[in-house]
């Protein structure tokens, strides 16, 4: 597994990372020994970098992470998130005591005192952001985080939070069928020197193998909410992905490997965080870091999959409440 630069002074991680959201069910029903069973594979095919939050099940996820580091001798580099308000009434809160705590619950699941990167899952506006990134240098200067990073946010938000203490790296969701990060963001990053983490490289599984199809199977309460999966979006969409199966198979690889490959020649400085519960479903895309995509390549996948082809909002309108927008 080749390695990238965590940030410009972040630890070295592989050019992969594992999205672990899964493990809390929100995409179906999975066992603690799925999830551990998902790790060792990860670990195996030398993925060093986990994504979590607090909220993925309630703490499961991370329950489930610190369960494997304590069986096990691997020391993965881990980031965690704060900053969702779960249950009833969900919302935000960045407030330093709120994040605070919620960063002891987080050691406490995972079995640890020290996270690598610790996120700020989406931003309130209420609280300036100056404030979150105050916050942020006083806990890194405990030695609770090595640093921290803004998730769902606009470019002004991060040069406000970098103006402050440097900001480690930026969560958006970016893939071939959500390209907005593109709008200044990818750059603002580079330009900063910060990681961009791309969460969702694969669509939500429509660049799964096989494809996530809600014609075919039950997508779950989650992924049935989101526009491009609905019976208005669905039938535009699902033309498009299937012809982009079938360059994959052209070229050679799998649907999910050459969506992360084509997805890591954005820029040096991405690190795409793909999510699964399944140790099958890992072992299908994890070599993306080797696969070179030739120009003519890339301008295949480009006319396939054009920006802008996707029917449909990446979100509907509850669950981008709290997302940061800027174009």
């Amino acid at each position: 597994m080749k390695h990238r630069q965590l940030g410009s002074s972040g630890p070295s991680v592989s050019a992969l990372g594992l999205g672990c959201l899964s493990f809390g069910g929100l995409f179906g029903t999975t066992t603690t020994d799925e999830s551990l069973a998902c790790l060792d594979a990860a670990w195996d095919h030398g993925i060093t970098f986990l994504d979590v939050a607090n909220g993925y099940g309630n703490g499961t996820s991370e329950s489930v992470i610190g369960q494997w580091l304590a069986s096990r001798r691997h020391r993965p580099v881990i980031a965690t998130k704060a900053g969702i308000v779960q249950g009833a009434q969900r919302g935000v809160n960045n407030t330093a005591a709120h994040l605070r705590a919620e960063l002891e619950g987080s050691l406490r699941r995972l079995g640890t005192d020290h996270v690598a990167l610790f996120y700020l899952h989406r931003h309130d506006p209420q609280t300036p952001v100056e404030e979150v990134a105050t916050l942020m240098a006083d806990l890194i200067r405990e030695g609770k985080i090595g640093g921290y990073g803004l998730s769902e946010i606009a470019p002004y938000t991060l040069r406000r939070a970098h103006a402050v203490h440097p900001v480690t790296a930026v969560q958006n969701e970016y893939s071939l069928w959500t390209r907005q990060p593109e709008l200044g963001l990818l750059q603002t990053c580079a330009a900063l020197g910060v990681a961009f983490i791309p969460f969702s490289p694969l669509a939500r599984g429509a660049f799964g193998s096989p494809m996530l199809d809600p014609d075919r199977q039950d997508i779950g309460p989650f992924r049935s909410q989101i526009p491009r999966f609905t019976p208005e979006h669905w039938p535009h969409n699902k033309p498009r992905l299937l012809a982009f199966q079938r360059l994959a198979a052209d070229m050679g690889h799998s649907p999910p490997a050459l969506a992360l490959a084509w997805c890591l020649h954005q820029g040096d400085h991405l690190i795409p965080i793909p999510g699964t519960r399944s140790a099958a479903h890992l072992a299908d895309w994890a070599q993306a870091p080797d696969i070179r995509l030739t120009p003519d390549e890339l301008q295949a996948i480009e006319a396939t999959l054009p920006v802008g082809w996707a029917s449909g909002d990446r979100y509907n309108d509850a669950m981008a409440a709290s997302v940061e927008r800027y174009s």
